[in-house]
């Protein structure tokens, strides 16, 4: 009964076509934004905000992009940490070569460059798909990873990059608690934006290519079109994703940031948190971030009998373990055993 719709009309096609449709979801979303607004803040320690929350919010970011792309588009891509890494560098040259502009135009602009190189390397897409496709992004990144390794332009002929101070109309992101909330904002108006998109013309164009490309060009719908803007949609997420990682979190930009394990890393989380769903981004991050943690307080309870080297190892174990439960038994992920509470809790207690 928690989740019933008795009683709740909707008189206007405005109603019916709101993101939230039902009144406890409202309720619940405007709940938890204001927790994590107003309350995360002020009870999490500086230790919990740079170990934990920031990598999940960034990442979250990330997962969300590639989501668009895999999930709602179809179209298989293993390296967009590359394009991680081309936000990366162009938000670090704008800032050193455009001092004047500010963080929100420079994480802009880094998004833009980055969905451009989306595009090209997603031309591939238009006559191939599956796993050429996959082959062909895998290319991108190794090729991008070699671009920024090789050519010292980029870090401005300096062994090290270290990314400057960011302030945003005269408010400096300099503490745990800033750059949280800073993340926070910038994560809500992305996943507003991302939860449009799919509801809208483009979202459906992106999911009848997924399901069937040629029925959809049967249609109307124009393949390159659709295509090329899901490519450009989800390296433009992860382009800021990427910049955000160096500047916030990191600190500074290095190719070792955004290699393939990085790449694997946001793959998984979409797989186990549930392809074609936003909020399989944010479960499958959560579930990723806090996996290792949860590991790493396990071991002591042998004892120490479990080595690091080992611990690591039994990682990547469960994570290719779970990978397989979910294809196997819930394709959708934990977005899909959310989505079967939610309907468990309409009916409950009553059983019809």
């Amino acid at each position: 009964m928690i989740f019933r719709e008795n009683g709740q009309f909707k008189s206007t096609y405005r109603a019916d076509l709101q993101m939230l449709p039902i009144l406890q979801d409202r309720v619940f979303m405007i709940a938890l934004v204001a927790f994590a607004f107003l309350v995360v803040p002020f009870i999490a320690s500086d230790y919990l905000m740079l170990s934990i929350v920031i990598p999940f919010l960034i990442l979250t970011l990330g997962a969300i992009g590639l989501n668009l792309l895999v999930g709602y588009c179809g179209q298989i891509s293993i390296g967009h940490a590359a394009f991680m890494a081309v936000g990366a560098y162009s938000a670090y040259n704008l800032v050193l070569r455009l001092p004047f502009l500010n963080f929100l135009v420079v994480l802009v602009l880094a998004g833009l460059i980055a969905a451009a190189v989306g595009m090209f390397f997603g031309i591939p897409s238009l006559r191939i798909k599956g796993l050429y496709l996959s082959v062909a992004t895998l290319a991108a990144q190794f090729f991008i990873d070699w671009v920024f390794a090789r050519v010292k332009w980029f870090t401005n002929y300096a062994p090290a990059v270290s990314t400057a101070p960011i302030e945003i109309f005269g408010w400096a992101v300099n503490t745990p608690t800033r750059k949280y909330l800073f993340l926070l904002a910038v994560l809500v108006v992305f996943t507003i934006i991302a939860k449009n998109l799919v509801r809208g013309h483009l979202g459906r164009a992106w999911m009848a290519t997924r399901d069937m490309d040629v029925a959809a060009e049967v249609i109307g719908i124009r393949p390159v079109y659709a295509k090329l803007t899901a490519f450009a949609v989800s390296s433009f997420y992860l382009g800021v994703a990427g910049a955000l990682w160096a500047f916030v979190y990191l600190g500074s930009v290095e190719p070792q940031a955004f290699t393939l394990d990085r790449a694997f890393q946001i793959l998984f989380m979409i797989i186990i948190g549930g392809m074609g769903s936003i909020l399989g981004s944010f479960l499958g991050a959560a579930f990723i971030v806090l996996l290792p943690i949860a590991l790493s307080n396990i071991a002591p309870l042998f004892g120490g009998a479990i080595p690091a080297n080992t611990l690591a190892n039994l990682e990547l174990i469960v994570f290719g373990g779970l990978i397989i439960f979910f294809l196997i038994v819930e394709p959708h992920g934990l977005a899909r055993l959310w989505q079967i509470a939610k309907e468990k809790l309409r009916l409950w207690p009553f059983p019809y």
